[in-house]
């Protein structure tokens, strides 16, 4: 008996967003902003990955299913990116001293 690959994949996706979502969960407050600079290293390779995705069409083809989703890709990362930084910036905000008015 052989599995469909499609089913395959699926079950692949659904089980490592239970394992994301229970490790993201179980990371303690002060592991945060070195988790987040980690996603946004990861992300930034992705950007890598999606321009190249965005260019490899044919030389006719302007809207080819590459491009489509390499363009895709790169607005997904950036928006991921920049998200990660405005967390980081929180978080770092969290362990700053308040002044006290005199």
């Amino acid at each position: 008996m052989e599995i469909d690959p499609f089913i395959f994949r699926l079950s692949i996706f659904i089980l490592s967003i239970f394992v994301g979502y229970y490790v993201v969960w179980s990371v303690t407050p002060s592991l945060h902003t070195p988790l987040m600079s980690v996603t946004n290293a990861i992300s930034s390779v992705i950007i890598v990955g999606a321009i190249i995705a965005a260019l490899s069409g044919s030389e006719g083809v302007v809207f080819s299913l590459s491009s489509i989703y390499g363009f895709l890709a790169i607005i997904l990362a950036a928006v991921n990116i920049f998200g990660g930084f405005l967390v980081t910036q929180r978080m770092l905000a969290m362990y700053k001293k308040k002044k006290k008015d005199k």
